[in-house]
């Protein structure tokens, strides 16, 4: 409903002006829209900005206002207030099923994101890009797009050279119950002292490269029996964590099917390729001092080859290409973007993230090793159970859990996406899980709590209006869930629809304190409820896009 009354009153000010771009932004406080139109045209028509924005709103006051637009005018602005009707029409379609929902669009998108090295679990470093990619891609199939969400799996690095060498070397045997991935870290680690202690293994590592470059069918083998026992346990996790990926790309392939190939035969003959040993790309023109490198002196190709042919690829099978990678990859991710504008391909877009941290002390581990999500969200679990339990003694044993893992999950996730990607975040369980606080439980709670009240209600008649200021504020915070998802889709800032769904619980439980639901009578009893409905569901569309489970009980 916001974007059909955003058109209307944007079409009676372009025929009022006669300007095509009428400056339309949000009317803060005072209203819905505002237009600043009159700052623009006041020079050029030589009047008084004031006077010019009194003049167009009356050009458009009699139109707007049958169709239940208020117009007013405070100085150079002209204001737009929406009223009883839009406010109907608002609830009626937040009743609906998969309400935020946009039009389908042309075209496919490829998002790529987590795509951590296979050689142990992930860590706490690892799911900010997750939880980004993740909302990312649940925001833009809402926002109507195709989408095919893919991880890169590095499978020729030295790192899985070394991991291979030490299953075939070190003899270390998995624990009972360990999972894949941690087993796979702990050869890592081993395998890493030994070469430590004795340098001369390096050698037989960079032979093990030299294999896997040139197809060698038994080293192919052992590097994808090693990645492919870590990636399952990643999995796990990623599943753990509502992630999901329609496909696992592994970057070997690039090279068995010759796509790296022709990306580096075509590299080679462009101005801007060097041959001193080693194959690289001067970039100063795009501001790089660092040389691209590409290839080493001893023929075998670095990653940034093989990445540049998965790029090839998403080019020329994708209309969009999306890519989230940490702040530590801005220069080879700025370096690709610029070989890419080279090779005449379509550029990705890169969402840029700075880390998550933990606080000082916040929770036990071995002393030197990194906390890995699996002991994060088992901590985190754990201290939402206490909180159910709590709360909620008379629940099940089953139940309790249950609703514990999608507390803990919601609160991992939210408090890792509220903050803009830009900036970086500690992440503090303790406020996490803050029922009381504006966290993934205070939103959860606020749908829970709707749910209970039409439980409470039984059957009734929907009546579709807002009256008091409380409904009134609510139901346009409602209408605004779509234009959220469009301009998330649009920016790729999934901290907006973070905050939106905070907002939004906040309206809702100022509402239902202000303004007695179950203890209204008549219509307006009915029309209360039928705004309670639309809030739940909103909340419902708003946390499942956040890949947050929108529990019905708490």
């Amino acid at each position: 409903m916001f974007f059909e009354t955003y058109a209307v009153v944007e079409e009676a000010l372009r025929k009022a002006t006669g300007e095509e771009n009428v400056l339309i932004t949000d009317g803060g406080d005072h209203a819905d829209l505002a237009s600043t139109v009159a700052f623009s045209l006041a020079k050029s028509r030589r009047m008084n900005p004031a006077a010019l924005a009194s003049e167009i709103a009356s050009q458009v006051k009699d139109e707007l206002s049958g169709k239940g637009i208020g117009v007013e005018v405070k100085g150079p602005y002209i204001n737009f207030i929406f009223g009883k009707k839009y406010l109907e029409e608002v609830i009626v379609e937040a009743l609906k099923e998969g309400y935020g929902s946009l039009p389908q669009k042309p075209g496919r998108i490829c998002l790529e994101h987590t795509s951590a090295n296979p050689n142990g679990p992930l860590h706490v470093g690892h799911i900010r890009n997750s939880v980004i990619g993740d909302t990312l891609s649940r925001v833009l199939r809402k926002a109507g797009y195709t989408l095919e969400v893919e991880y890169y799996v590095n499978d020729m690095g030295r790192q899985i050279a070394i991991v291979s060498w030490g299953f075939d070397n070190i003899g270390l045997a998995q624990n009972e119950g360990e999972k894949d991935d941690h087993y796979v870290a702990r050869v890592y680690v081993a395998a890493n002292r030994a070469i430590e202690a004795d340098e001369s293994i390096k050698e037989e590592i960079d032979r093990r490269m030299a294999l896997i470059e040139n197809g060698d069918p038994e080293m192919v083998r052992k590097f994808r029996d090693a990645v492919l026992m870590c990636v399952g346990g990643i999995k796990e996790t990623l599943l753990d964590l509502n992630v999901k990926h329609n496909r696992f790309i592994f970057e070997s392939d690039f090279v068995r099917n010759g796509l790296m190939m022709n990306v580096l035969h075509r590299l080679e003959a462009l101005p801007e390729a060097k041959h001193e040993g080693v194959l690289s790309l001067d970039l100063t023109e795009f501001g790089f001092e660092k040389e691209y490198v590409l290839r080493r002196s001893d023929g075998t190709s670095v990653y940034a080859a093989r990445d540049l042919a998965y790029h090839e690829w998403k080019s020329d099978n994708f209309e969009r290409i999306i890519n989230v990678l940490g702040a530590d990859h801005k220069l080879i991710g700025r370096q690709l973007q610029a070989t890419m504008q080279l090779l005449g391909d379509k550029v990705p877009e890169i969402v840029f993230f700075e880390f998550v941290s933990l606080p000082e002390g916040s929770m036990s581990t071995r002393a030197g090793k990194f906390i890995s999500t699996d002991e994060l969200l088992e901590h985190v679990f754990e201290k939402a159970l206490e909180e159910v339990e709590t709360r909620r003694p008379e629940l099940s044993a089953d139940e309790k859990s249950s609703i514990a893992r999608s507390v803990a999950t919601g609160a991992i996730r939210f408090d890792i996406v509220r903050v803009s990607p830009d900036k970086a975040t500690v992440f503090d369980w303790k406020e996490a899980l803050d029922f009381e606080k504006q966290s993934a439980p205070y939103i959860q709670y606020a749908h829970a709590r709707a749910c209970s009240i039409l439980e409470k209600a039984g059957e009734f008649e929907e009546s579709f209006s807002a009256e008091s200021e409380y409904e009134v504020a609510l139901a346009k915070h409602i209408a605004l869930f779509p234009k959220v998802i469009a301009d998330v889709a649009g920016d790729l800032r999934p901290h907006v629809l973070a905050i939106y769904a905070r907002e939004l619980a906040d309206l809702f439980n100022t509402f239902y304190r202000f303004d007695p639901v179950l203890k209204a009578e008549g219509d307006l009893r009915n029309s209360r409820l039928t705004l309670v409905k639309a809030a739940q569901n909103t909340l419902k569309e708003a946390l499942e896009t956040l890949g947050i489970d929108a529990v019905r009980s708490m």
